[in-house]
């Protein structure tokens, strides 16, 4: 986790920018629940008004209104409002101050609503007479008929009239009135709260209806402005969602970007230790599915990982907010979802850590298959290396298998828990609702709520099964990063003759030991390779040949004595300077997509083309460059797989030869050439290289019986040195090859003797 974050660092105006957004797309996310809730309660349910202040009430309901209310509650009450001939209107429009008075005002007008709505049998209950007898004694009551919550058409006395007559009568006092309110507040108690509100919604809808207000229009335009508020945040949500993805894939990108750049840098660095450390199959798989899995998980990091908190958050504090006290339930599926997930990770992780090794191990058993077909085909070997890949492919499968078979039971589940969430919730609210305690919308917007704050802790859990295989992803590239080649510029070299190195090449007791290895492959090498001469080395295989000259362009860094150019060691030289004074054919001629002339440029892009034909031509490759219809400009396949193993040959020398440098290095770069083309090329090349070092090594006797000096080299050491004829005489080793080749009438033999 800790160098995936290291990744995203040189990204952290980016992240800033993702972060505010995620913070203005939860902010909407969580208003959008608020919105449908009033649109239940206020909307529908409550005909879309919101306060139990009346927007209009006529002179004597205005009056009645007042009938419970102390002398402060009074004297707020007519403050709100402004007298507009037999009308009075609300001028109070500040939601705060009606939102203050709806609770100092509820239980009085709650009061007169229900004093104002006794039912028959209520009305026998407090007066103790029938409400026809009320009227015969001459009681000011009024009646009138209304549906109940039922639906039920029933008759209603309104008692207001006769409290108030009472009242101005003289046959109550304030006290008596106090204690009225007194008597029918431990009655009103009974009731929830929300019922309360909804009472005094009602008495509102009923004053606004009763002073002409159509309350149907009310109610419509209610429901379009809370529904256009919704549209709007739902389109502020689907610009900042898809400025947040954006902004994110393009982080991702540019974090695949950087890792696959620093990754190709390193490894052009490294020097072939390094290269024999990671494997080229395993550095191929770190360089594309390492790090697509680091870009997959850096988008969803930015995208979901950084979004859960803000969202659980923000869950938490308006579940808090809508009073349902059923925040318990929430934790025990919060707690129970990350046991779950828990469990599953246990079982899963060593899997995930496991995943990355198999896909090298088949990307490695593929490499191998695709680059020797030619050779599985020629030993009959294709069932025997297709099991082979099956059994690579296998081991694969059935990781990712049990992985996948493991986070099968994660999503059924979670969608059963939260499920059991809603009914809980449900069950419990039910029971809520009916007490009066809780409105139809604000339990919505609590499922709701509930939703998102499950589905954040969800997000994070589920991300713990995906960020192991990305960590281990993460340390693998890390440690093709942090490795630092074995072969580096010194901290003070030392530079060339302005001219350029003469290219007087010097071997002193040079020893070579690969890394980790017990015993040196070469030892107590001493030879002088001067400009004019040819040096040839010679030797049977496994002999040391090819690492000797691959401490010459310094592939490897001596391990005992030194090498030095002109008398100053390589180790004090760029690897710039020393390189390009060095034209190296390796084993294995390596050619590049593209086209003749371009490989041929590969070390000379300066050069001209009468240099390049030059070269080709010493190198006798002109012969089937000039026969292809587009001549240098004929297409080299990736790795020269459209040319033969000799034209590949040929190229590569002619490649060496175009970038004019004063040390040759050929490293057997003529086996693959028949006698003839073999000897021509080395006479050609003579008259090119007479001022230069020529260093070559050969199977062949044929290839360097005219070199200045000839190296034989046996087991790691040196056992003879000279020319053909000195090392016919004294050199046995030397001789027994050349017999092994050439007759003694073709070696001279009998002259030596």
């Amino acid at each position: 986790m800790k160098n995936i974050i290291k990744n995203l660092k040189p990204y952290w105006k980016s992240v800033i920018v993702i972060l505010l957004l995620l913070v203005v797309q939860a902010a909407c996310d969580l208003t959008l629940p608020q919105y449908t809730s009033r649109i239940i309660d206020t909307g529908i349910q409550n005909s879309g008004i919101e306060h139990i202040l009346p927007e209009k009430i006529t002179a004597e309901e205005f009056a009645q209104a007042q009938l419970f209310m102390t002398e402060e509650e009074a004297k707020a009450f007519t403050a709100c409002y402004r007298e507009e001939g037999e009308l009075y209107v609300l001028a109070e429009t500040d939601s705060e101050a009606l939102s203050a008075m709806d609770e100092t005002l509820l239980m009085p007008i709650v009061l007169t609503y229900q004093l104002g709505h006794v039912t028959e049998d209520q009305f026998k209950a407090m007066t103790g007479m029938e409400l026809a007898q009320a009227e015969a004694a001459g009681m000011p009551v009024t009646t009138f008929t209304a549906e109940n919550e039922a639906g039920e058409e029933i008759t209603y006395v309104d008692l207001r009239t006769a409290l108030a007559a009472m009242i101005e009568s003289g046959q109550m006092d304030g006290a008596m009135v106090s204690r009225a309110r007194e008597q029918l507040e431990k009655t009103v108690d009974t009731i929830g709260t929300d019922t309360l509100v909804s009472m005094g919604i009602a008495y509102a809808a009923e004053c606004d209806e009763a002073a002409g207000i159509d309350l149907a229009e009310k109610q419509t335009g209610y429901l379009w402005s809370t529904g256009a508020r919704m549209l709007g945040l739902t389109g502020i949500l689907l610009i900042v969602s898809i400025t947040i993805s954006y902004i994110a894939s393009r982080v991702g990108a540019g974090v695949g970007r950087d890792l696959r750049l620093k990754v190709y840098r390193n490894v052009i660095s490294f020097s072939n230790a390094e290269m024999d450390r990671f494997s080229t199959a395993s550095l191929i798989t770190r360089s594309t599915n390492d790090v697509q899995q680091i870009q997959i998980v850096c988008v969803i990091l930015l995208r979901m990982v950084m979004f859960a908190p803000i969202m659980g958050v923000g869950g938490i504090i308006k579940v808090a907010q809508t009073g349902a006290g059923m925040s318990w339930l929430i934790a025990l599926a919060v707690v129970s979802i990350i046991c779950v997930l828990g469990g599953l990770v246990l079982i899963a992780m060593p899997k995930f850590r496991k995943m990355q090794v198999l896909v090298d191990r088949i990307n490695l058993v593929a490499r191998e298959l695709l680059t020797g077909l030619s050779v599985i085909r020629a030993f009959g070997r294709e069932k025997t290396e297709q099991k082979r890949f099956d059994e690579a492919n296998l081991a694969l499968k059935r990781n990712q298998l049990f992985t996948n078979r493991v986070m099968t039971f994660m999503m059924p589940m979670m969608m059963m828990m939260m499920n059991l969430l809603v009914v809980a919730v449900m069950w419990v609210g039910a029971g809520r609702i009916d007490t009066g305690d809780l409105k139809v919308g604000a339990l919505t917007a609590f499922i709701t709520y509930a939703m998102h704050i499950v589905m954040s802790f969800l997000i994070l859990s589920a991300m713990s099964i995906l960020l192991p295989r990305a960590g281990v992803a993460a340390d693998r590239i890390e440690e093709v990063i942090s490795s630092k080649p074995s072969v580096l510029d010194p901290e003070q070299p030392k530079a060339l003759p302005e001219g350029g190195a003469q290219g007087v090449l010097a071997f002193r007791d040079v020893s070579f030991r690969y890394p980790g290895a017990e015993e040196d492959v070469v030892s107590g090498i001493s030879f002088v390779a001067e400009p004019g001469k040819t040096t040839a080395i010679i030797g049977s295989t496994g002999s040391g040949k090819s690492t000797i000259v691959n401490l010459i362009p310094r592939f490897f860094d001596v391990t005992g004595g030194s090498i030095t150019l002109d008398g100053i060691d390589i180790r004090d030289l760029t690897l710039h300077d020393l390189r390009g004074e060095i034209g190296f054919v390796p084993q294995k001629g390596v050619l590049f997509s593209g086209t003749i002339e371009s490989n041929l440029r590969f070390g000379a892009q300066d050069a001209s083309d009468e240099a390049i034909r030059a070269a080709a031509e010493i190198a006798q490759a002109t012969e089937f460059i000039d026969d292809k219809e587009k001549g240098f400009a004929s297409e080299i396949a990736q790795g020269g797989s459209n040319v033969s193993g000799g034209q590949k040959q040929r190229l590569a020398i002619a490649r060496a030869i175009a970038r004019d440098p004063k040390i040759y290095v050929f490293d057997d770069s003529f086996s693959a050439l028949d006698m003839k083309t073999d000897a021509k090329l080395r006479a050609a090349l003579a008259e090119r290289v007479k001022d230069a070092t020529v260093i070559i090594v050969a199977q062949r006797i044929s290839t360097i019986l005219h070199a200045d000096n000839i190296l034989v080299l046996d087991e790691g050491r040196i056992v003879g040195a000279g020319t053909h004829e000195d090392l016919l005489r004294n050199c046995d080793t030397y001789r027994e090859i050349a017999e092994s080749q050439l007759s003694a009438k073709e070696l001279g033999l009998e002259e030596v003797r």
